[in-house]
């Protein structure tokens, strides 16, 4: 077995802290904090799944209001144990170029685009952490015969956990945060005949 490089070793006897994040550079990029350990995005990822985020967050910022900003990769620091990196986020903070995450409280929307190696994360443990941190809304893309699906979800304000909200194919029109329609067909480019 090869030995770990030093930088891998946690800092603190109790492990990991979502701080701990900003002083990684040798880590890998995308690299996430959960339960205060570390995941490593280490499969290629697929042109489908980048393509998605890419088009999504294109039709986000077309229709966000003045104030709300569309966030790409960027980590939330759910607590000090959690600092996982949705493929998009809404905000309504101002634009600072050397932010590195955002506070649950200035997150509006998440949208997880889930993948082979991030199926789980993204259906169940992602899903009940961002609700437990108060982040209103959730989306959940899949892939369905090469279209992509969304699983929408709601906070339940009395239980603090996600409601579904609604499950989308073809397209998608939410009236939460803001107005959004979305024809989902169009995200993908159209196969050659």
């Amino acid at each position: 077995m090869t030995a770990l490089p030093d930088w891998m070793s946690p800092p603190h006897a109790e492990g990991w802290f979502a701080d701990d994040l900003d002083h990684l550079p040798e880590a890998p990029r995308h690299t996430e904090l959960i339960d205060g350990a570390l995941v490593f995005m280490m499969s290629p990822q697929r042109w489908w799944h980048g393509h998605l985020i890419t088009m999504l967050a294109v039709a986000l910022m077309e229709q966000a209001p003045a104030g709300t900003r569309v966030g790409r990769e960027m980590s939330i620091r759910l607590d000090a144990r959690n600092r996982p990196e949705p493929d998009l986020l809404l905000t309504t903070v101002d634009f600072t170029g050397d932010r590195t995450w955002f506070a649950p409280e200035d997150v509006l929307l998440v949208v997880e685009v889930v993948s082979p190696e991030s199926a789980h994360r993204d259906r169940t443990v992602k899903l009940r952490k961002y609700a437990e941190a108060g982040i209103p809304h959730y989306w959940c893309v899949e892939e369905e015969g090469g279209s992509p699906v969304v699983h929408v979800y709601e906070l339940d304000g009395p239980t603090g956990a996600y409601a579904p909200a609604g499950i989308f194919r073809g397209h998608l029109r939410r009236p939460v945060p803001f107005e959004i329609a979305v024809d989902l067909d169009k995200l993908l480019p159209p196969s050659r005949p």
